[in-house]
């Protein structure tokens, strides 16, 4: 049975195993670890007990950024980061200080992230130029930014 709920500092180690499997260039594990605390809202999607899915945000003031998102690739294409990033949402919306805006950036070539976000309500913003690392190109990969109002 999958269930959401906060991503703890015991999750962490299971956690990082996951990110370096599940994006072609991984957080690095200090970098990784640095993305807990007060500042972070975090949440992880288990099934069975086993760890197979996570969000990491940083809110600030009145917004927060959605920094990573990941699903084991084993799980993949069954709904679970849909199912993870409307519970990031509705946690958000509810919160006792307001949050007004969830920010994202997503590689270009990412297709199906950007449906995703675009089925969610998120609105492309801007793009920023080779902003993440390519194996193929020492131009870098474009990054698009994306925005989800949570309340006006």
């Amino acid at each position: 049975m999958k269930k959401i709920s906060p991503l703890t500092p015991e999750d962490l180690p299971a956690a990082y195993q996951l990110e370096l499997i599940a994006h072609p260039f991984p957080w690095s594990e200090s970098v990784f670890y640095s993305n807990q605390g007060d500042r972070y809202f975090n949440l992880k999607i288990s099934d069975d007990d086993q760890l197979i899915g996570y969000a990491i945000c940083q809110i600030v003031a009145d917004e927060a950024t959605l920094f990573n998102i990941a699903i084991n690739p084993k799980f993949r294409r069954q709904g679970l980061a849909k199912m993870l990033l409307n519970e990031v949402i509705a946690q958000l919306s509810s919160m006792p200080k307001p949050i007004r805006t969830l920010w994202l950036e997503v590689r270009a070539s990412n297709k199906a992230a950007i449906n995703l976000y675009n089925v969610l309500g998120f609105n492309e913003l801007t793009v920023r130029k080779k902003y993440y690392p390519t194996k193929e190109s020492s131009h870098g990969e474009d990054a698009i930014i994306m925005a989800y109002t949570l309340m006006l």
